[in-house]
């Protein structure tokens, strides 16, 4: 610890203000294209002149000084207290230096994000500091160099250099896969021992697989329930393992389930766009379901990116005066773009640009791209988390289906995907009513008159509970929204017989503007919403019919293959 206080505190500050003036334009670009093969940088463009709050900087350097002393104090008298999970072990607490070490640093980033916070300019400007800041911070932690890892030196020794050595080959092993391992991916195989539903694919074309699953009762609904995953994920989120399988609850609540399990896009699909994944995928996997059961119209269910394709698909059909739809759920979904989150740190128009330039009229965003994104809005639990352990512990990470579903990444067209950043996230065109067309018809949102289910997940990061919520206000049809605890994929991911996190509804059918004046009305309930949802999806599923004997229909619609395909298991 410097004992010089305010000349150190002097230059940190100084040094700050010069990196955020100077740099923080160019760390957002590298953040942004660090994946992109050598296609080169992002345009440039002036990062805007920031400064800091005078006053606030004077209350941080106060609140500084007094947490500097107060853990030198704690550390002549060996009675420091690091609070945090990454320097948690006997091995810190048990080194003097090391444990300062860890105390400096929690002090210094707490202190650095405050800086971040004092930033005087706009709220995007200010998110995208804390951002880049939040980066650097997680990266410089003493935990993360084996220089200054009390638990990996401790455990070197122990191992006699056995973990070093190990952590050496799992580092080259991470190197050859093209990413960090978040668990032990030998020990899954889709089809094996996750995405196990017994079912059958009867359709097919360059887009999708349409699977139909075996019923688990003697009748079903008449009224048959189409799932639409995210593209940008692989289907068997839905059916990770029999016990946490949402296909396979739905199949056992009596439904005849039909998903799509989209193909993982190699080059020969380098050129699609977001109308070929809605009128060649979404709205082609409606009419199959109809033609295979014979039901006029069908349930349908949109996941994430996969609701705001159910969305367009919808808006579609309403435009040419099509109901196949009955009702439909959106989990997790965005419609409205209003509330983005953490995602909206990396889009402007330079970079939506640069996109449109980059694979705009055809290429491929690279799976790993994605992934790594995503990683990197949670990077310690997500990214430091298996460089430590991997890497300077030399531990292979425990098994966990999510985690490896979570590393099965998938490539998405450019078109498409430079088309969704423009349209969305950038302009949030969607809301505004023939403002795009799709397949040829005006969206109009306002047409997409029917009976939905929305949920939102309260912690989720990537469609916050604000941007779920928001669909309310748009969908005119008779609306339930529900809201679970946890974040974008757990909230969703929770079955009933694990009686886990509550869920949150509101009977008095108000739907206020603000998503905080439908909590404060709203009542919570213990454990899963997914019963929640199964008592009102079967409202709309129609009476119970003997449930069928074969999958498909003719010789047509015959089984192509066992679920869950071959589709699905493309690897980027």
């Amino acid at each position: 610890m410097n004992t010089n206080m305010p000349e150190f505190w002097s230059q940190m500050t100084e040094q700050f203000q010069q990196n955020l003036t100077k740099g923080w334009g160019q760390a957002m670009q590298n953040f942004q294209s660090m994946d992109l093969g050598g296609a080169g940088a992002l345009p440039k463009h002036p990062a805007p002149q920031l400064k800091l709050d005078p006053q606030k900087i004077q209350k941080i350097q106060t609140d500084y000084f007094k947490d500097a002393a107060e853990l030198w104090n704690q550390s002549l008298h060996n009675s420091l207290q690091v609070k945090d999970r990454r320097f948690s072990s006997q091995a810190w607490s048990a080194n003097p230096l090391a444990s300062f070490n860890a105390a400096a640093y929690l002090l210094n980033a707490r202190t650095l994000m405050s800086l971040a916070d004092a930033v005087d300019a706009d709220a995007k400007t200010r998110a995208r500091v804390r951002f880049a800041v939040e980066q650097w911070v997680a990266a410089s932690a003493p935990s993360n160099y084996l220089a200054m890892n009390a638990e990996a030196q401790q455990k070197a020794v122990e191992t006699k250099g056995e973990s070093i050595a190990k952590g050496i080959q799992n580092l080259v092993h991470d190197m050859e896969q093209g990413h960090v391992s978040m668990t032990d991916e030998s020990l899954f195989e889709v089809g094996k021992n996750v995405a196990t539903t017994e079912g059958a694919v009867v359709f097919e074309n360059e887009f999708f697989q349409l699977i139909e699953y075996k019923p688990l009762t003697a009748k079903v609904y008449e009224r048959p329930f189409l799932l639409i995953p995210p593209c940008i994920n692989k289907f068997y989120i839905l059916d990770l393992q029999p016990e946490n399988s949402f296909i396979r609850y739905a199949v056992s609540k009596g439904h005849r389930t039909f998903v799509v399990s989209w193909r993982n896009p190699d080059d020969s699909m380098s050129g699609k766009t977001w109308d070929d994944y809605i009128g060649n995928a979404a709205i082609e996997a409606i009419h199959t379901v109809k033609a295979i059961t014979g039901a006029p119209k069908i349930n349908a269910l949109g996941f994430c990116v996969g609701g705001t394709i159910l969305s367009n698909a919808l808006a579609v059909l309403a435009a040419r005066d099509d109901d196949s739809v009955a009702s439909a759920t959106f989990l997790t979904t965005l419609i409205d773009f209003t509330d983005t989150g953490v995602l909206d740190v990396f889009i402007d128009e330079n970079f939506v640009k640069f996109r449109e330039m980059q694979m705009g009229k055809g290429g491929l965003l690279k799976g790993q791209d994605l992934a790594s994104t995503f990683s990197f809005l949670r990077p310690n639990d997500l990214v430091w988390n298996y460089v430590v352990g991997n890497y300077l512990k030399g531990e292979t990470p425990p098994p966990f289906d999510l985690l490896y579903w979570n590393s099965d990444s998938t490539n998405l067209p450019g078109p498409f995907y430079a088309w969704y950043l423009r349209n969305t996230y950038l302009e949030n065109n969607l809301v505004k009513p023939c403002k795009v067309q799709v397949c040829g018809e005006g969206i109009d949102l306002r047409k997409v008159d029917l009976p939905v289910y929305l949920y939102g997940s309260r912690e989720d990061h990537i469609v916050p509970i604000g941007g779920a919520y928001a669909s309310t206000q748009v969908l005119p049809g008779k609306k339930r929204f529900v809201m679970g605890a946890s974040g974008h994929i757990a909230g969703v991911i929770n079955p009933p017989a694990s009686k886990k996190r509550s869920h949150w509804v509101r009977e008095d059918g108000k739907f206020p503007a603000d998503v905080n004046d439908w909590i404060a009305g709203s009542t919570e309930l213990p454990g899963s919403w997914w019963d929640d949802w199964s008592g009102w999806l079967k409202t709309h599923a129609g009476k119970q019919i003997a449930a069928p004997k074969t999958y498909g229909k003719g010789a047509k619609y015959k089984a192509i293959e066992p679920a869950p395909g071959r589709y699905v298991k493309a690897k980027a």
